[in-house]
């Protein structure tokens, strides 16, 4: 039987596009502004699209990378 993956409590900073949108392989997805930092919970394993939005009147995303959860650094509890 298949190990159950873990909960990983991670998070990102946006330092160098406009606007970065996470997307989950489960579809949800979260916006983060320029010289911001938001965390998340991700599940071990799980791979996250990086998108870059450039022009919001575009509707265009440029995706950036692909990373597994455990790549994004761990949330510090500060």
């Amino acid at each position: 039987m298949p190990r159950t993956p873990s909960k990983l409590r991670k998070q990102y900073l946006n330092s160098e596009f406009p606007e970065v949108v996470l997307r989950f392989e489960d579809g949800h997805e979260i916006v983060i502004p320029k010289g911001t930092r938001k965390g998340f919970d991700a599940w071990e394993g799980e791979r996250v699209k990086i998108l870059a939005i450039w022009d919001h009147t575009s509707g265009e995303r440029e995706k950036v990378d692909t990373w597994r959860a455990e790549q994004f650094e761990d949330e510090t509890s500060s």
